[in-house]
């Protein structure tokens, strides 16, 4: 594993310069948060060295390098997915490399079924914290102690101190969201009805086929983490018409990230949450 993880970061520092702190993950139809990033490198999975290949619409498969607001950031465009039919290490080999190249803040996103009946489609939910319902762990297997400790806790997954800063970043620029668990299955069927009412039992909002296996690997890894789920379906609606939200959703997205990117936070283990500094 660490031999694999080195030759990919090996490669990917001979294709740039650029050594960035933060990483961004985008979802199902939010490839176009791209335009937010001037881009400096691109790179197809297909050219990385240990990268498997994303097989899903809407997931253009390109590693992006560049910078939003000057901050240099590395972008998935495209993630994989447990469901394509890879084992999990494969799935989350990619935040592994985060660690490699230095990676301290993760920024994930994604379209997830609304739970919560207070929920409606197009909604934006802020993830506080997940259920892992996926039936393999991405850590089962033989530790690497150099990477992450064997029993990690997962009592701040979603880091509070980033969560906090984007409730900040949200009221002053007045744009509406939620909070709320995220419940990770395996997927590809949408759920049941059965399904969604038991979700909503143990303690869901919104539910979808990914994120929880990224978090899980970059939090033990150290990385720091946020979470944003759109709202693709309210409880029990049709989904024929869930991709026409994204264009507005979209956009509040776009919000979010690139004000919360420019955005240094020091979490002490123990102490208050400080800010370093507005802009970069």
């Amino acid at each position: 594993m660490l031999q694999r993880i080195e030759a990919t970061c090996a490669y990917l520092k001979s294709q740039t310069e650029l050594r960035p702190e933060i990483a961004i993950i985008l979802g199902t139809g939010l490839g176009g948060l791209t335009e937010e990033i001037s881009v400096e490198k691109e790179i197809p999975y297909s050219q990385i060295p240990g990268f498997v290949q994303s097989t899903v619409a809407g997931h253009s498969g390109k590693l992006i390098f560049g910078t939003i607001a000057g901050v240099p950031v590395m972008a998935m465009q495209g993630r994989f997915h447990f469901y394509e039919g890879y084992p999990m290490k494969d799935v989350t080999y990619p935040e592994v490399v985060m660690k490699g190249m230095g990676i301290k803040y993760l920024m994930v996103s994604n379209a997830a079924g609304g739970l919560n009946p207070e929920f409606k489609a197009g909604d934006i939910m802020l993830i506080t914290d997940h259920i892992n319902l996926f039936p393999e762990h991405p850590l089962r297997g033989k530790n690497e102690d150099s990477i992450g400790t064997r029993f990690p806790d997962m009592n701040n997954a979603y880091n509070r101190d980033l969560i906090a800063l984007a409730e900040k970043v949200a009221a002053s620029n007045n744009i509406p969201y939620k909070k709320g668990v995220y419940v990770g299955t395996q997927g590809p069927t949408f759920e049941t009805v059965a399904e969604y009412k038991y979700f909503r039992l143990i303690g869901g909002d919104t539910c979808g086929m990914s994120t929880v296996p990224e978090i899980i690997v970059a939090h033990w890894a150290g990385i720091k983490c946020f979470g944003v789920s759109i709202v693709s379906n309210a409880l029990g609606d049709a989904l024929n018409t869930w991709r026409g939200l994204f264009e507005p959703s979209e956009k509040v997205c776009k919000a979010v990230f690139s004000s919360l990117v420019p955005l240094r936070v020091e979490i002490s283990a123990n102490g208050p949450r400080k800010e370093l500094g507005s802009r970069m």
